[in-house]
């Protein structure tokens, strides 16, 4: 694997031989249907995103507003991981639209601990509420739970496969600071083989012809298969250096390395600390870039950073919740696609 990685790294374009032009964006065609679930940005098309983007604007100029769109509804949110930002923003989105919401934060207060299945508990909860929202260390989880269950499901993270809706947040964040999406250029920063963030918003991306920037140690590179996916959206993808993404991007995402992703910790400890953005790089390389994070940081970003009008990562959190509730009106069909 570490070789077909390394592989498809060198046969990207090194930065700054390809420089992009401003694109308009490649047009996915519109699905005849509108998503029950979603588990994959590669659900949705660029239609059904500018409307969860728009919806979600809509929701945000009065977030903390109580409507009632959803107040026969109740959402369930299983998480099997840690989780900070993700279980809080949706059960607040579901609260805010007036959802009942029942939660396990902690698989070891739960069945789980005495052997049931995510089949089963799936099962179990789909006669309990409306939507489920998961998040599983295992990839593909989420999908095969919606396969199982008659009620919409949501992917909240699912091992190092993919985070959707952090996606969606990550994308209506660079709208909302950058006033337009297409040709935006941004570089992705970090632990690109494991980061499920980066793998999601990259086709995200691709799909509203943004160019990206990619800067990882060495094995953490954007897995090959994605990068094919990506080559067959027309994307343009090329390798920069730290410095290289920091002087010619419009946004800089920049991701943690994952720990927890490691088997073996020698290898995590020969990779961290790789790259890390300070205030002053900021200041030298990249005063007009858009500074994103997914969160939570470690050291990667410096807290200099944070006193820069820039550094939109908090921002970034809080846009969290009037996506989420624009995706939970949308998919429990409270509003019309």
């Amino acid at each position: 694997m570490t070789s077909d990685r390394n592989d498809a790294r060198r046969d990207l374009p090194r930065f700054p031989n390809v420089l992009i032009p401003p694109s308009s964006g490649l047009i996915i065609p519109s699905s005849p249907h509108h998503p029950v679930s979603l588990l994959s940005t590669a659900d949705v098309d660029r239609t059904q995103v500018q409307r969860i983007l728009d919806v979600a604007a809509d929701f945000g100029r009065n977030v903390r507003g109580r409507r009632d769109l959803l107040g026969d509804h109740v959402v369930a949110t299983l998480f099997f991981e840690p989780s900070t930002r993700t279980r809080l923003s949706f059960e607040a989105a579901a609260n805010r639209l007036g959802a009942r919401v029942i939660t396990m934060s902690d698989p070891a207060a739960s069945s789980t601990s005495k052997g049931e299945t995510l089949d089963d508990t799936a099962r179990i909860v789909e006669g309990y509420a409306d939507l489920i929202v998961l998040r599983h260390p295992q990839d593909g989880a989420a999908r095969e739970v919606a396969a199982l269950v008659s009620v919409p499901v949501i992917n909240a993270g699912d091992g190092t496969g993919e985070h959707p809706t952090q996606a969606l947040l990550d994308l209506f964040t660079i709208r909302q600071e950058r006033g337009r999406l297409e040709g935006q250029r941004v570089a992705l920063i970090g632990d690109l083989r494991n980061g499920r963030t980066v793998h999601s918003l990259s086709r995200l991306l691709a799909r509203f012809g943004c160019p990206m920037l990619l800067v990882s140690p060495p094995g953490l590179a954007l897995p090959a298969p994605l990068l094919a996916e990506l080559g067959e959206l027309g994307a343009n993808v090329a390798v920069a250096t730290f410095e290289e993404a920091l002087s010619n991007a419009d946004v800089i995402y920049v991701t943690r390395i994952q720990k927890e992703r490691f088997v073996d910790l020698a290898e995590y400890e020969a990779v961290r600390g790789s790259y890390r953005l300070t205030a002053d790089a900021v200041r030298r390389l990249a005063p007009a870039a858009t500074i994103m994070h997914p969160l939570p940081r470690v050291d990667e970003v410096a807290l200099d950073v944070d006193t820069l009008p820039n550094a939109a990562y908090f921002r970034q959190a809080g846009n969290g919740v009037p996506v989420r509730m624009a995706l939970l009106a949308l998919l429990l069909r409270a509003l019309p696609w």
